[in-house]
């Protein structure tokens, strides 16, 4: 659902406007965003929490050049998804929550050697490097 989507969908649901409910979802975001600026966490029960954890300054790579790269401090916003979100989004069409058998059996598996494919058999020797 994008922010348009969400507007639109306050509109029908309230019946105002789409401007008015523009301005609505406008401001909740703006304070949302304002709250974690300043450092603070928001809580919405039964949905999750926002929180901004702050991260060392560190030395990184380069990926393409090896080269060491200094990381500045910095922070960045967090959600932990809450009980009763957690529960709707695992439950089925019916509303029932599924088992812990039943997420297992529908979860897809990490993959195994046999079915990921390694990179030196993929390579073509006829393709130069600057197009792979």
């Amino acid at each position: 659902m994008t922010k348009s989507e969400l507007i639109e969908e306050i509109a029908q649901r309230t019946g105002l406007t789409k401007s008015r409910a523009e301005m609505v979802v406008g401001t909740v975001f703006d304070s949302m965003v304002d709250a974690m600026a300043r450092g603070e966490g928001i809580e919405i029960r039964g949905f999750g929490s926002f929180t901004v954890r702050q991260y060392k300054a560190y030395e990184g790579r380069n990926p393409r050049t090896g080269d060491a790269v200094h990381v500045a401090p910095k922070k960045l916003p967090f959600f932990k998804v809450g009980k009763e979100l957690r529960e709707r989004v695992n439950s089925d069409e019916s509303g029932q929550a599924k088992s812990a058998e039943e997420s297992r059996a529908h979860s897809v598996s990490k993959p195994t050697a046999e079915r990921v494919p390694r990179l030196d058999r993929l390579r073509d020797d006829s393709v130069s490097e600057d197009v792979i």
